[in-house]
């Protein structure tokens, strides 16, 4: 068998927006897919999230060698056609301007911030729940709309995140069908 590189595709979208599962979901789908998971990995980058964006959010301040490295080699995998990546940065980032497809779920801020409660918050009690929505208006949300401004705009696909899981990954699919 011919050893064909693996295409990258990347998925994107905020916090509780939906990347982890539509990638989880895409790679159940798709028999010959490999998934990477940025959450997975411990970088090196800006403390703070919200200096980082206020800055201009420049994603080349995260030293992302371990994730290349992994990219590296999957992409030589003989039987994987795609590794999916779960990836807030789509090209953003000098070191995967390689990337064949970029899909951000546009997903609206307060489904987002529900399913962050709901998954992040639910063994919290309610000072800490309000002390997070407290943060969120005074400080958070601009990390949110910099990624509306910045990673959705560098997608190759832009993807309603109000849909089902179900009918985002046709969409993915039809779009790989498409595309690649």
């Amino acid at each position: 068998m011919k050893n064909v590189k693996s295409k990258i595709i990347a998925i994107a979208a905020v916090s509780g927006g939906g990347k982890t599962t539509v990638t989880s979901r895409l790679n159940q789908v798709l028999s010959n897919s490999k998934v990477i998971y940025f959450d997975d990995y411990n970088f090196e980058g800006p403390d703070d999230i919200i200096d980082w964006v206020q800055r201009g959010a420049d994603c080349n301040e995260w030293n992302l060698d371990p994730l290349i490295s992994d990219l590296s080699s999957h992409g030589s995998l003989e039987h994987i056609e795609f590794t999916l990546l779960d990836y807030p940065f789509s090209r953003l980032h000098n070191q995967l301007k390689n990337i064949d497809l970029t899909i951000f779920i546009d997903t609206p801020l307060d489904i987002a911030m529900a399913r962050r409660i709901l998954r992040d918050f639910k063994n919290m009690n309610t000072e800490a729940i309000l002390d997070e929505m407290s943060n969120y208006l005074s400080r958070g949300r601009i990390g949110y709309e910099s990624m509306l401004k910045t990673t959705k705009l560098d997608s190759d696909v832009v993807i309603n995140g109000s849909l089902s899981v179900d009918e985002i990954v046709d969409k993915i699919c039809n779009e790989i069908k498409c595309r690649l």
